[in-house]
C-alpha cells in the first residue's frame, strides 16, 4: 500500500509579499526557503481570504471564505479579530483540515498561534488536533506598555490607518499573554525572545514520535507580529533590525524542520507549505509588501497577497513559478485530495482542489476571488482584473489591470464599463450568498459562528505571582 503523505503547513504572522529572498527581498537572507522554493512551487498570486488573522485562519482551516462561518462584522461583535474572553469563536460543528485527517488516522498537532477562540469549546482539541502548544491569540494580547489602554479601540486603529466600526469594542488592558498545552494555561508573559525555538523542539519531537504513521503539523509561527523579542544570535545576523532577525529565525526553523525530515527518511513523503496569514504591517518600516499597495488590515493586495512556497520531492513539480490565482483556502482540498480523503459534502466549500496544478499540470478554471473585511465584500478579481467597491465606510468604485499594475496606481474604471457591470454581478451575487453588512445581506450560504454565553479570560492579573515580565516593555502592537 502506497504510503500517505504527511503534511506540515507552516504559516507565519504579518509576514510581507517582499520578506523574503525568493520573492525579491534585499533586506533578508533566506536561503532555507529560497531553497525550498528552488526545489517545489512558488506561488506570485495568492491570496489569503483576509487581511487580519482570525478570519484568515479560520477560512484557511475550513476551506471556506470567513462571511461564511460568520467570521466578520456584526457577528463577531463588529471586532476586526477575536479579543482574549470573546464569546464567539469557531463552531464545533465546522470541520477543520485536521479534523478531517484526523478521522481519518493521521496524527495532528498546532503549534504555535490559534486565534479561533479562546473558549474551551473552540480550542484545537475540539477542533482535530490531537494536541497543542501555542498562544491562543497574538502575542500583542498580554499585557503590554501601550499609552493608550482604555481609549476606544476604533480611535486607536483610526489613528494608525485603520478604522473600525464605530461600535467596536474598547481596548481595555488585558490579561497576562497564556501559554497553553492542550487546553491548560502552563505559563503566563513566556518569554517571546525564546519561544520560536521552543515551538521547533515540540515541532520535531511531534514529527519523532508519529515518524511511522502519517502525521499533520500545523506550526503556526508568532513573527513577525508585534512585538518582536528576538534572539541576540538572530540580531548579529539582521540587516533589518528586530524584524529582519524574526525572518532569519522563521528561516532557521525552516532549515530545521526540513534537515530533520531528510534524516529521519521522510523527505519524499512530506508535503510542506509555507505561507503566511496576511500582508506586512508595513507603518514601522520593518516589512515589506514588495511593489504591493498598502498593508495587512486593508484589501489592497498588500493586506492579502502573500508568499506561498509548496514542496514535495517528485510530487510537487520542481523549480516552477505558478502565476494562477490561488488563495488559501484552496489548500483544504488539495491537501485532502493528496491525503486520499474525501471533502465534506454537507456543506459548502470555497476552495478548490490544486493537486494538478502544482503536479505540473493544468488548473482549474478561473474564478472570482473575493475580497473581505469585517462584515463586507470590499473588492472582487478574476484574471487580471481587480474591481474595488469599497473601502471601510467610503463606497467608490476602482478597477486595476493587476498584471499590467501589480502596485494598484492607476485606476482604469472609466475605459472598461463592461468589465466593470460583469464584476458588479458577480459581487452582488456573493453578496446574496456571504452576506454584506454595508448592503445589509443576511447571506443565504452562511454558517453560524460559535457562541458561548458566559465567556472567561484563560488568565487573571495577579499582582502578587512572578511572571517572566510582568509587563512586556514594548509598546508595539499589531
Amino acid at each position: 500500500m502506497t504510503r500517505r503523505p504527511n503534511v506540515i503547513l507552516i504559516n507565519c504572522d504579518d509576514l510581507g509579499y517582499g520578506d523574503l529572498g525568493c520573492y525579491g527581498s534585499t533586506q533578508h537572507d533566506t536561503p532555507a526557503l529560497d531553497r525550498m522554493a528552488d526545489e517545489g512551487v512558488r506561488f506570485t498570486d495568492f491570496y489569503m481570504a483576509s487581511p487580519v488573522c482570525s478570519p484568515s485562519r479560520a477560512a484557511m482551516l475550513t476551506g471556506s471564505y470567513p462571511l461564511r462561518v460568520g467570521f466578520g462584522g456584526r457577528s463577531i461583535d463588529n471586532a476586526p479579530v477575536l479579543f482574549p474572553g470573546q464569546a464567539q469563536g469557531l463552531h464545533p460543528d465546522e470541520i477543520t483540515i485536521a479534523r478531517l485527517l484526523q478521522d481519518a488516522g493521521y496524527a495532528t498537532r498546532i503549534t504555535g498561534k490559534w486565534h479561533c477562540g479562546d473558549q474551551p469549546e473552540f480550542l484545537p482539541t475540539q477542533h482535530g488536533f490531537d494536541g497543542w502548544f501555542g498562544l491562543p491569540y497574538s502575542n500583542d494580547m498580554g499585557r503590554q506598555v501601550w499609552p493608550d489602554e482604555g481609549r476606544p479601540y476604533r480611535e486607536i486603529m483610526a489613528r494608525l490607518g485603520t478604522p473600525v466600526p464605530e461600535d467596536a469594542p474598547m481596548l481595555t488592558e488585558r490579561p497576562p499573554l497564556p501559554l497553553m498545552v492542550d487546553a491548560e494555561v502552563v505559563e503566563q508573559q513566556p518569554d517571546q525572545a525564546v519561544l520560536t525555538e521552543r515551538y521547533l523542539d515540540d515541532a520535531i519531537g511531534f514529527i519523532r514520535s508519529n515518524r511511522d504513521r502519517p502525521f499533520f503539523l500545523y506550526l503556526a509561527h508568532m513573527y513577525v507580529h508585534l512585538p518582536i523579542y528576538v534572539q541576540d544570535r538572530f540580531m548579529q545576523e539582521s540587516r533589518n533590525g528586530r524584524y529582519g532577525a524574526a525572518v532569519r529565525c522563521i528561516d532557521w526553523s525552516t532549515q530545521m524542520l526540513l534537515a530533520e525530515l531528510e534524516s529521519l527518511g521522510l523527505d519524499d513523503d512530506t508535503v510542506v507549505v509555507f505561507t503566511s496569514d496576511n500582508g506586512a504591517l508595513i507603518r514601522d518600516g520593518g516589512g515589506s509588501n514588495g511593489a504591493l499597495r498598502a498593508s495587512k488590515g486593508t484589501t489592497w493586495e498588500g493586506g492579502q497577497r502573500v508568499p506561498c512556497i509548496i514542496r514535495w520531492p517528485g510530487r510537487v513539480s520542481e523549480g516552477r513559478v505558478v502565476s494562477d490565482v490561488a488563495n488559501a483556502m484552496d489548500l483544504y482540498p488539495t491537501i485532502a485530495r493528496w491525503c486520499g480523503v474525501d471533502t465534506p459534502d454537507d456543506r459548502i466549500l470555497d476552495g478548490r482542489d490544486l493537486s494538478g496544478l502544482l503536479s505540473g499540470g493544468d488548473g482549474p478554471d478561473p474564478e472570482a476571488f473575493f475580497y473581505m473585511l469585517g462584515g463586507n465584500i470590499e473588492a472582487v478579481r478574476l484574471g487580471r482584473w481587480k474591481l474595488h467597491v469599497r473601502k471601510w465606510n467610503e463606497e467608490r468604485l476602482r478597477l486595476y489591470d493587476l498584471e499590467a499594475d501589480i502596485g494598484e496606481r492607476h485606476d482604469v474604471v472609466d475605459e472598461n464599463p463592461g468589465i466593470v457591470a460583469s464584476l458588479l454581478a458577480l459581487l452582488d451575487a456573493a453578496r446574496l450568498d456571504l452576506g454584506d453588512d454595508a448592503s445589509e445581506n443576511v447571506g443565504t450560504g452562511v454558517r453560524q459562528v460559535g457562541r458561548v454565553a458566559n465567556p472567561t479570560t484563560l488568565t487573571t492579573y495577579d499582582s502578587d505571582s512572578v511572571y517572566f515580565m510582568a509587563e512586556y516593555d514594548l509598546p508595539e502592537r499589531g
